[in-house]
């Protein structure tokens, strides 16, 4: 399966899930010569910079193993200059969701792990 394809999908349930948890969802694939943002939301006051990495289930590797430090510095970036361009002063956390796919993308996604403040995990 396409990489591209299935980061779209996962992108869409973490999206969805966001969104059933009372999260509003201000933007997507917001890009800037540092990098791309996968989503960006708000919650009670708080802008959220949400970067989302989906596997198919079984795979050995965590998705978020893949965040490193030097992506997360990437999307901090990226989010400094959203903040400019839309003149923004809200607070802001950064947050990863690892998507587990299964083996047909017509199905809903197996699990969704959200993780909060992962910027201040590393």
């Amino acid at each position: 399966m396409p990489t591209k394809l299935l980061g779209a999908w996962g992108e869409a349930q973490t999206a969805a899930y966001l969104r059933k948890r009372g999260y509003e969802i201000v933007g997507t694939n917001y890009r800037t010569r540092f990098g791309e943002i996968d989503l960006i939301a708000q919650k009670d006051g708080v802008l959220i910079f949400v970067e989302v990495k989906t596997r198919k289930y079984g795979v050995n590797v965590r998705p978020s193993e893949q965040v490193t430090p030097k992506k997360l510095e990437r999307i901090r970036m990226a989010g400094l200059s959203y903040l400019a361009e839309k003149n923004c002063d809200l607070p802001v956390r950064f947050d990863v969701a690892e998507v587990f796919a299964p083996a047909v993308l017509t199905e809903p996604p197996i699990k969704i792990h959200y993780i909060e403040n992962v910027y201040l995990e590393c």
